[in-house]
């Protein structure tokens, strides 16, 4: 408890409620790639993996650096498309297993795009959405979020593959001719 001078005391600790993450998530235990990331451990880590439901009509999903369970916005979970859904699943249990691993899923020290958990994580869920069928476009589209700009949705779509580096066009005045 924290007192001010303004009468007032604020817990700055507050209980978070923890779900099973296979009371909301089943089956994936025998998805190929969360068996590549956690090999013959897969069940019993998604057994223990714990998740976390905020209600906001804004975010998506990510896994806490504080003990690795998921974060989950509840509108999201209600409206999201599956597949997309289904690929942050991936997407956030590589970071799971990174967390695990003790790397730092957070550098505030480099761009988002530039972190190698992120890259990672984007490449493996790359991987996973080739397998099940996505198209490169499809998938640069799923790159798309609103934490990164244009240039640099780009940059980490062409990092992983997804888009060809095109040649710059010559502006100004042409050369002359011999």
């Amino acid at each position: 408890m924290q007192e001010s001078g303004f009468n007032v005391q604020i817990e700055r600790t507050a209980p978070t409620r923890l779900y099973p993450f296979e009371r909301f998530f089943r089956g994936f235990q025998h998805v190929a790639a969360v068996r590549e990331l956690f090999g013959d451990d897969t069940a019993t880590l998604l057994r223990h993996l714990k998740v976390e439901f905020f209600s906001s009509k804004f975010g998506y999903m990510g896994t806490s650096d504080v003990d690795g369970h998921l974060i989950v916005s509840t509108h999201y979970l209600e409206t999201g498309e599956f597949r997309t859904i289904y690929l942050d699943i991936v997407h956030e249990l590589c970071h799971v297993k990174q967390f695990r691993e003790g790397r730092p899923l957070f550098r505030p020290d480099l761009n988002y795009v530039d972190t190698p958990t992120e890259v990672e994580a984007y490449g493996f869920t790359v991987k996973e959405g080739r397998r099940i069928g996505m198209t490169d476009a499809e998938l640069v589209d799923y790159l798309k979020v609103e934490w990164i700009d244009a240039k640099d949705h780009r940059r980490l779509a062409r990092r992983l593959g997804l888009l060809r580096r095109t040649p710059r066009r010559r502006t100004g005045r042409s050369r002359p001719k011999k």
